[in-house]
């Protein structure tokens, strides 16, 4: 049973949510607090396995006391936040503070009913996760030249990420160590829409390359790192000696819009041996198929490890598939990036497609 407090201003999110989650056999909810005050004592009586937690609250705000909770008594958090512009950016600042998950209040995005079966997976992941003490952030610098390989800029490369649970926090660490000069990039987070806007603006103000969310038809570029939308698939297309995004409003993929399975089989398809495939932390099996196609293809693959991910789930199913073809903790995976793009000879587009006919049924 996972023992969950409902943390939320309003008396009638926290009437709803706790409703609904009492009908969920493997969930009790085990208190409410309508402010981080009374959680926070009611945390320390009843000891709950998840809390959920609502941004915008009276005396002290959910991101104040989430990190506080993170540095203090860390436990895994689903936050519950608005679509709007303010609100996403204060979702994504909870993901980077050790928050699990958002999920969007019901509004015009969502119904109550789609927001409650979203939140009742997010708890479900939530209780599964590792949730590591918060330390003080050292400001984000540009990579070191004596500490990391240097690449020159490539045309025809591209570098594919997918995370899930965990993920942003993930994304960030990895981007944050690469160079401008790093390749083309391409990212799959799950993560709500309308909050992968605030994502990429975010990491775009900490990173050393140029970070945006994708928009259809974008060309991927060395120093550019794209981020796929929420609720859209993103694919790698070739045009020409060049690599471009493609956006579409496909089925979902693993329960997921966009998909990592999808980004990465494109990839294999269009990129080949030219791509460097990475799956990071994150529930379910998404991305380790995708992952698999492009290592067929010459592709160089790299999976997280357990001991540094939230969830060792697409991690893991990439491993057992044979889909890896390395494992590394997320600290080192910059360095293992940049040392095969430096190591691997560069073809041009049309060859790399020539190259992979396998690569067609992905």
């Amino acid at each position: 049973m996972i023992r969950v407090m409902v943390v939320d201003d309003s008396a009638i999110v926290r009437r709803v949510l706790s409703e609904r989650l009492a009908k969920t056999p493997d969930i009790e909810v085990v208190a409410t607090a309508p402010d981080p005050y009374v959680a926070r004592d009611r945390i320390v009586s009843l000891d709950p396995d998840v809390l959920t937690l609502d941004i915008e609250m009276p005396r002290m705000d959910g991101l104040t006391f989430l990190s506080k909770l993170m540095r203090h008594r860390p436990m895994p958090v689903v936050v519950v936040s608005s679509v709007t512009p303010e609100g996403s950016r204060a979702a994504v600042r909870a993901l980077q503070l050790g928050a699990i998950d958002v999920i969007a209040k019901p509004g015009s995005a969502f119904t109550v009913e789609e927001i409650c079966e979203m939140l009742v997976q997010s708890i479900r992941t939530a209780a599964r996760a590792r949730v590591r003490r918060n330390r003080p952030q050292r400001p984000v610098t540009e990579v070191e030249p004596a500490a990391m390989p240097r690449i020159v800029r490539t045309t025809h490369r591209v570098l594919a990420i997918g995370a899930s649970t965990g993920g942003t926090r993930a994304i960030q660490e990895l981007l944050t160590q690469l160079p401008q000069t790093t390749p083309g990039t391409v990212i799959v987070q799950h993560m709500p829409e309308h909050f992968t806007a605030a994502f990429a603006k975010r990491l775009d103000e900490l990173c050393p390359m140029r970070v945006q969310e994708a928009r259809d038809g974008d060309a991927i570029i060395p120093g550019v790192a794209l981020i796929a939308p929420g609720n859209r698939h993103m694919v790698v297309r070739r045009s020409g000696a060049r690599y471009r995004v493609g956006l579409s409003d496909g089925p979902p993929v693993h329960y997921q819009r966009p998909s990592v399975d999808v980004l990465f089989r494109s990839a294999a398809r269009s990129a080949g041996p030219n791509c460097l495939g990475v799956i990071l932390t994150g529930m379910g099996e998404d991305g380790a198929a995708g992952l698999l196609a492009l290592r067929e293809t010459g592709a160089h693959t790299i999976a997280q490890d357990e001991a540094s991910c939230v969830v060792y789930g697409m991690p893991r199913a990439a491993v057992e598939l044979g889909a890896a073809c390395e494992v590394a903790p997320l600290k080192e995976i910059p360095a293992r990036v940049l040392e095969s793009f430096q190591a691997a000879p560069e073809r041009a587009a049309g060859e790399s497609v020539r190259a992979n006919p396998t690569g067609e049924r992905a």
